[in-house]
């Protein structure tokens, strides 16, 4: 039952693995075309108006924001009996942070310096995006759990998440405090740590029928 799960974080390390040999093959970072014009179009539609929008939008996606929001579904999970996916919710969103983090001394690429600089850059390497990474691995993990029993949900949920984790990684580029690539890379392997952590704490069992974590049908 642990084949998925392996299969899904094999999937996140690759792409991983292939964004820092892209963007820093043999350790010498660079700017690929891609980040450079994504950059440069995200420069131009500065306004005051979407300053401030991007400004808000962005705390989206900080661990200040998304731990305690992590914390108070938890203990919603927890009051319905549901400790598993409490715990799931949890180590979705603490496992993203710690990977982000360890990728991110892994690969050192630094921050972009394209254009202007025009708010503090965060003090922290750029790849990949940290924010967008955790942003991606809540939303998945609650996505995931809010529909396991609601099913009508699942459309409707889906588009409003999705939404948001987009914005979130916009924001990152609008605000020139991190590349495309960062964003692209950190939204991928957000989703991918949490579908395979989520293949490992609720096996299917063979064929189909009820969840053997929780009995639940599937």
């Amino acid at each position: 039952m642990t084949r998925p799960a392996i299969l899904y974080w094999m999937l996140g390390a690759a792409i991983l693995a292939a964004g820092a040999w892209l963007v820093c093959p043999a350790a010498q970072c660079s700017v690929p075309g891609f980040d450079r014009a994504g950059l440069g179009l995200a420069y131009q539609l500065r306004n005051e108006m979407l300053n401030g929008l991007m400004s808000v939008v962005t705390r989206l996606g900080s661990i200040w924001f998304l731990l305690p929001l992590a914390c108070v579904g938890a203990a919603w999970l927890l009051l319905r009996r549901r400790s598993r996916e409490s715990g799931f919710v949890l180590l979705a969103l603490l496992g993203a942070t710690a990977l982000a983090q360890l990728v991110k001394l892994w690969v050192a690429r630094p921050r972009p310096d394209v254009h202007a600089i025009w708010l503090p850059m965060p003090g922290d390497w750029s790849f990949p995006s940290a924010h967008s990474m955790q942003a991606a691995a809540l939303a998945t993990a609650l996505f995931l759990v809010l529909t396991r029993q609601r099913t009508e949900w699942r459309l409707s949920l889906a588009m409003l998440l999705a939404v948001l984790v987009v914005l979130v990684g916009l924001s990152r580029i609008y605000l020139q405090v991190h590349f495309p690539s960062d964003v692209l890379a950190g939204l991928l392997a957000g989703a991918l740590w949490v579908f395979g952590l989520h293949a490992l704490m609720f096996p299917r069992p063979d064929g189909f029928g009820q969840d053997k974590a929780t009995g639940d049908t599937v």
